[in-house]
């Protein structure tokens, strides 16, 4: 029984965690559903504060929010995560209106990674959280990747001058036995 309880836990953690930021509970509804059924572990958040308050408390995979809401927009949602030390590498994909193109411009330039306008297909939707959360992979895969070879580079450059040392110690007791050797000759 304790392996079962395991296994979903574990597989669990492996779905990506996607938050949903959407005023509208109809519509926050209908994104939770659709994206579940995609495979992907869903939070909710009705504004922009809650949905700072629920990242804190369980760090999601993605961030999918709309632009426009009441009191903290979309593209102040976007700028508030980058400049969080702890979420800024979040995928962030901003929902827009077919008219709301200089929103949409500014959500770009907040630092969300892409802004789907309505109406769209959910297949593609789905697509495009799919490829942020694996771009976001790789990415921290790189830094770590990085990480590893900087330590490295460090133990090699330590190794190095702790052989240049042995080797200047090496030479100072050739040449001292050199001179041993010329002074009994």
């Amino acid at each position: 029984m304790e392996d079962a309880v395991t296994n979903a836990e574990t597989i669990e953690r492996a779905q990506p965690r996607v938050l949903i930021v959407q005023p509208n509970r109809h519509y926050l509804g209908v994104l939770a559903r659709r994206i579940a059924q995609a495979g992907y572990r869903v939070a909710t958040a009705d504004s922009a504060q809650s949905a700072f308050a629920e990242m804190h408390r369980m760090p999601p995979d993605a961030l999918l929010s709309e632009l426009t809401m009441k009191r903290t927009s979309g593209v102040e949602l976007a700028r508030l995560v980058r400049e969080d030390a702890v979420h800024r590498e979040l995928p962030i994909i901003l929902l827009a209106g077919k008219r709301e193109a200089v929103a949409a411009i500014r959500a770009l330039q907040a630092g969300a990674d892409d802004v789907v306008r309505k109406p769209f297909d959910f297949d593609v939707l789905i697509a495009r959280i799919a490829r942020q959360i694996a771009r976001a992979e790789a990415v921290k895969r790189l830094r770590t990747d990085n990480a590893t070879l900087d330590a490295r580079v460090v133990e090699r450059a330590i190794a190095v001058e702790e052989l240049k040392d042995r080797l200047q110690q090496s030479e100072s007791e050739r040449r001292r036995l050199e001179l041993m050797v010329r002074k009994s000759a």
